[in-house]
């Protein structure tokens, strides 16, 4: 059962703190994308340098986010959440002062190592101090703010580079970072998991196969689907993924009990959320391209012309978490996921080599209305279909499956895209990017359907709710 101490700071300090450290972890997954030239003409390396700048990053925070999960349940989420905010901001640190390419992709890859331990745990932070009536005000916020991260990374990596210096699209975590520490130590609440023992053999499975199949879909598009290392990343994390999955049915005390994905809700969710990622990511990799690439807008002009997509989740979101509160959080991810399709779809039908703003911005604000919709009840969901011990280990799988989603989505449109088309001309772009948008259009309508599987909100509760002992019947006395 969660041992949780007495509230210090209540559930207002722990929205805050909570939401400024998912943004900043969920930011720097796309936050170096428009900056790599500029770290090219400082660092030097070649491309496939350049590449490891964005996936050393994606790698590990997607292979550890479990992992920091089941620590913060066994050693104190709080106690971890400061530790894992305390190694991202000093990797922060480190990244901007790199004095080459090869130590910059090293400070990332500790920087994914922090983020993985501190992700997971601002939702179980976030549950723990705020009541139960208002937890999906409070997941719309913390969705907003997460949504936004992750759209808006183009954005403030080229604002920053443009107008300051690549360096600051890692200054900026280290005031945040140091500014969160002090008020986590004294404004958040200690809480626990079930106390049981680390799972080390079903910890090294899962990081093992995690590492294998991000590998292997970070890399296909650079190095080829057919390269050995490719494979052999996704044949052996495959494998190591179904060792995982059997011993954690047959283990005492599993990282990840197989028996939640009998739930349809959190099976519902976490398939939901994964296709959610895998169209919204690749859609997001190709479209900030082809606005700069394509349309000519420098980054900054990119990025703002994509506020009606990137920014919507800021005001609509909070609406969304007060319906989930009222309605359920089914109808609400379903309807925004299917919004989110009929934009990426819409997209796809007016993009050519020469569109005008005005015949995109339908595509933007829907999209934008449907990615709203989506994160604040699908947080909502994933952590009312577990109970509260098993919490921690639940945003930390849905977690992994949303990073590796996203990869997943980047190394698919980005295959279908160079199949279909290029970067020779702005026509052969297009004609790469249109199948693509199609493709993670299908995808998120898939997910839709996946939400609609996901049970109503009072069936939910009692499959939530710890099974009562059966009464004692009382026998006569031989």
């Amino acid at each position: 059962m969660s041992q949780q101490t007495a509230r210090r700071g209540g559930a207002a300090w722990a929205l805050v703190i909570t939401s400024v450290a998912g943004f900043m972890a969920a930011l720097d997954n796309l936050v170096v994308t428009t900056a790599l030239p500029s770290i090219r003409e400082d660092l030097g390396g070649g491309l496939h340098d350049l590449e490891w700048t964005v996936s050393a990053y994606t790698l590990t925070f997607a292979v550890l986010l479990m992992f920091g999960a089941a620590l913060g349940d066994r050693f104190g989420r709080r106690r971890l959440f400061i530790a894992g905010l305390t190694v991202f901001t000093g990797a922060s640190a480190a990244a901007a002062m790199a004095p080459g390419i090869d130590s910059l992709i090293a400070a990332r890859a500790v920087q994914g190592a922090g983020a993985a331990v501190m992700m997971p745990l601002t939702l179980t932070l976030l549950t723990a101090a705020v009541p139960v009536a208002k937890r999906g005000m409070a997941y719309g916020i913390w969705g907003a703010v997460n949504g936004l991260a992750v759209a808006s990374g183009p954005l403030v990596g080229g604002t920053l580079t443009e107008h300051i210096s690549w360096q600051w699209i890692f200054w900026l975590n280290v005031p945040l970072g140091l500014a969160l520490l002090p008020l986590a130590r004294l404004r958040l609440a200690e809480s626990h998991g079930t106390g049981a023992p680390l799972d080390v053999p079903g910890t090294l499975l899962a990081s093992g196969g995690l590492f294998g199949i991000v590998y292997g879909l970070v890399r296909g598009p650079a190095d080829g689907w057919t390269s050995a290392l490719v494979l052999t990343g996704l044949f052996a994390g495959g494998a190591l993924l179904v060792g995982f999955i059997l011993y954690s049915t047959r283990a005492k005390n599993p990282m990840l009990p197989m028996r939640l994905f009998r739930s349809r809700a959190f099976s519902g969710i976490n398939a939901a959320s994964l296709l959610m990622f895998l169209g919204m990511f690749g859609s997001i990799f190709l479209l900030s391209q082809y606005m700069q690439g394509v349309l000519g807008y420098s980054p900054t002009e990119a990025g703002l012309r994509m506020l009606p997509w990137t920014g919507m989740p800021m005001l609509v979101a909070p609406i969304a978490g007060i319906l989930a509160d009222r309605i359920g959080g089914r109808p609400v991810v379903a309807t925004g996921l299917f919004l989110q399709a009929l934009g990426l779809g819409y997209m796809a039908v007016v993009a050519t080599a020469d569109a005008s703003y005005a015949s995109q911005l339908p595509a933007l604000i829907v999209s934008g209305v449907g990615m709203a919709l989506f994160f604040a009840p699908a947080s909502h969901l994933v952590m009312s279909s577990v109970r509260p011990s098993e919490q921690g280990i639940a945003s930390g799988a849905n977690n992994a499956l949303r990073e590796v989603g996203g990869a997943l989505g980047i190394a698919v449109m980005g295959s279908i895209f160079a199949a279909q088309g290029g970067y020779e001309t702005g026509q052969t772009f297009v004609d790469g990017m249109r199948p693509a948008l199609v493709t993670g259009s299908a995808v998120v309508a898939l997910a839709g359907i996946a939400a609609l599987l996901i049970p109503t909100r009072r069936r939910m509760e009692r499959q939530a709710r710890p099974a009562e002992p059966a009464p004692v019947l009382e026998t006569a006395a031989h």
